[in-house]
């Protein structure tokens, strides 16, 4: 019996086949292994905390099912490290939901999220320049999970905002840039300040 091979997602072909040659020319480099590769793209969910227990463990479990319809894999639940009274939070407490996407799952949920879910955003301006964290890593926050199209609107518990980290093998944010440009990441276009 023959293994069936996998068509690797548009996204990744691009990257192996134009975007590597493509920044080695436009930076300069060398060697392929110079070149930055996405490491993993980490997503989370944070979780209002309703009072009652029974709620709070829908919410939770509706943000689990939610979570993975996106990414294809079965998220986990992260917990309060510790009791803080202000916010009436006890140790031990869901604070949200979390998934770390490497390899072809990886690529697939990047690829949607170029083709379909951006496209999708109301009013989408393109995403922040300034949202690097100096070590060559891109943080996207989305306001409503609806934009993926994965999600079924009847069922959903609320409206709920979610954070991307893509992490990468660079600590250069000008590389990391270059690299999310070229994998088709549409960037918010730079005003220039006019001197009066």
């Amino acid at each position: 019996m023959s293994k069936k091979v996998l068509e690797k997602p548009p996204i990744q072909k691009r990257y192996q086949d134009k975007i590597v040659p493509a920044l080695m020319k436009k930076h300069k480099l060398k060697n392929k292994l110079a070149v930055p590769r996405i490491k993993k793209v980490v997503i989370n969910m944070g979780v209002s905390q309703p009072q009652d227990a029974r709620a709070r463990k829908n919410a939770i479990n509706n943000y689990v099912d939610q979570l993975q319809v996106i990414s294809g894999q079965k998220p986990v639940v992260t917990l309060a490290k510790k009791s803080i009274s202000t916010y009436k939070l006890r140790e031990g407490d869901p604070l949200g939901v979390m998934v770390i996407l490497r390899g072809r799952r990886m690529w697939e949920f990047l690829n949607n999220l170029v083709s379909i879910t951006l496209p999708r955003v109301k009013d989408f301006r393109g995403i922040s320049n300034r949202a690097f964290d100096g070590h060559g890593n891109y943080s996207l926050g989305l306001e409503e999970q609806i934009v993926f199209s994965e999600i079924e609107y009847d069922k959903i518990a609320t409206i709920k905002g979610l954070q991307i980290n893509i992490v990468s093998t660079t600590n250069s944010n000008e590389l990391m840039k270059s690299l999310l440009v070229e994998m088709g990441f549409p960037f918010e276009k730079e005003t220039k300040k006019v001197k009066n």
